[in-house]
């Protein structure tokens, strides 16, 4: 096979195209992974559809590896390829929020911090992800988790419609009416099927304040508050939503100095309706146990986003997973806490979510994503930024995963996972999910040009290196 050659431009295309050499190249190749370093031979920055059908085009005519880059979270670095073709959706962030029929368009490039802003204008949210930068595209078609999913739902469950541009070049409406096939496996099938240039959302009334903040406390307090926590979220109503984080106290004057940069348990508590119900509600939480910090306070659901912002920088080398688990016995919590006690890293986080609520009444077989019945969701997101701490970090990330392993759930997040393998991507859908994912993947990109992804390969065909 004759090797890929690079055209000197890309035929239709009036974006900018960059160059290894070019100005602004580097920090455009680089992604939210500080472990991924790879280059491009072609970033090519889409101002709209038609840039995309051209870069689309040029890649598939080339024979050049393609990434496609929306807002820029996913831990693998799928987002950029090595002397490929990196399709970059970013300049296309545009938010149009449409009040009467509480309607959101977002293009593909958008981040939940721009859509946030455009839609907390009018009272009106999405589940967005935890952390502002989290890129619009990703998180929706990898199903979407974040603070309000127990009381509005995944974030693919408030998607109407797409339009999709495919491995061909044409350019999809996509909608329950509308290739409903295609939008069916949109809702947590990943980026497998196309670049999707447009999401529509329907949007619900929410803040624009809402209660919301942090408990922390002691680590060794951590066993007896999880569990307390544990049996709270058992009976909480759909608008409580937050997590268990197990994290390291950060170096701020809030904290008390002699826990600063060691491991702490923090209770993340959002009331997804009336402040004052969510005072009486959110009591028997709040008041529970010695917490070192207290702060749930009224606050904009836009700071409610960014809480984690300055905790998740850009650039840090990061190793992520993830399980759902059908129930957090006493010995789970035990063993995360002694875990976690020993945490090579303080920028490490483990966050532990309870399901339930919205998630677990959407009918399974209406979205692509499998699994709405799990009661909890364990996120481990190990971050440093030295490269000699590498297999310290993933070893120790490995040994607490595995501990948990016993209490899982079949399937998976997959905006969670790491480079995992075709078997874990399977299991996220379960064979019949995952069947009919492949027929749709036989019949919209049968020679896997979107391979960059958590792959959904073809029938006949393996899942291409995840080097790119």
């Amino acid at each position: 096979m004759a090797t890929p050659t690079v055209q000197s431009g890309i035929r239709g295309f009036r974006g900018e195209v960059l160059r290894p050499g070019d100005p602004g190249y580097d920090d455009a190749r680089r992604v939210f992974n500080g472990m991924v370093d790879r280059s491009p031979a072609l970033i090519a920055r889409c101002t709209d559809t038609d840039d995309v059908v051209a870069a689309v085009g040029h890649a598939r005519d080339a024979g050049l590896p393609l990434a496609v880059h929306g807002g820029g979270h996913g831990v693998v670095g799928h987002a950029v390829c090595e002397a490929g073709l990196m399709l970059d959706l970013r300049p296309m962030n545009r938010v149009q929020v449409r009040v009467s029929d509480r309607s959101v368009r977002a293009e593909g490039g958008a981040t939940w911090g721009q859509f946030d802003a455009a839609t907390q204008e009018h009272g009106l949210a999405v589940t967005g992800g935890r952390v502002s930068s989290t890129g619009v595209g990703g998180l929706a078609l990898g199903s979407g988790s974040g603070w309000l999913e127990r009381k509005l739902g995944y974030t693919c469950d408030s998607l109407t419609g797409a339009q999709v541009v495919t491995a061909t070049g044409e350019v999809l409406e996509v909608g329950a009416d509308q290739e409903p096939d295609l939008f069916w496996a949109l809702r947590g099938g990943g980026g497998n099927f196309g670049v999707v240039t447009r999401f529509d959302f329907r949007a619900s009334p929410m803040g624009p304040v809402l209660l919301g903040g942090m408990l922390m406390y002691p680590h060794d307090d951590t066993v007896d508050v999880v569990r307390h926590y544990r049996d709270f979220m058992n009976q909480a109503p759909d608008e409580v939503g937050g997590a268990a984080a197990f994290i390291s106290a950060p170096p701020e004057p809030f904290v008390p100095e002699p826990v600063r940069g060691r491991p702490v348990l923090g209770i993340v508590v959002v009331y997804a309706g009336d402040v004052e119900e969510g005072r009486t509600v959110l009591r028997p939480l709040i008041e529970y146990g010695f917490p070192m910090v207290t702060m749930v306070q009224p606050m904009p659901y836009t700071a409610i986003q960014q809480m984690l912002d300055l905790a998740c920088p850009r650039g840090m080398r990061n190793w992520w997973t993830a399980d759902f688990l059908r129930e957090l016995p006493d010995e789970g919590i035990e063993g995360i806490a002694e875990r976690t006690g020993r945490v090579p890293s303080p920028m490490t986080q483990v966050i532990l979510a309870p399901g339930g609520g919205a998630l677990s009444r959407v009918p399974r077989e209406e979205t692509a994503f499998d699994l709405r019945d799990a009661p909890w969701n364990v996120h481990f997101l190990s971050m440093w930024p030295d490269p000699s701490d590498d297999e310290r970090n993933v070893a120790w990330t490995r040994e607490l995963a595995g501990s948990v392993k016993p209490y899982a759930a079949a399937g998976a997040y997959l905006n969670f996972l790491g480079d995992e393998g075709a078997d874990r991507v399977r299991a996220a859908f379960g064979p019949e999910k995952y069947a009919r994912l492949v027929a749709l993947k036989d019949r919209y990109d049968p020679d896997n040009l979107f391979c960059l992804n958590q792959n959904i390969a073809p029938s006949g065909r393996l899942p291409r290196p995840r080097s790119g």
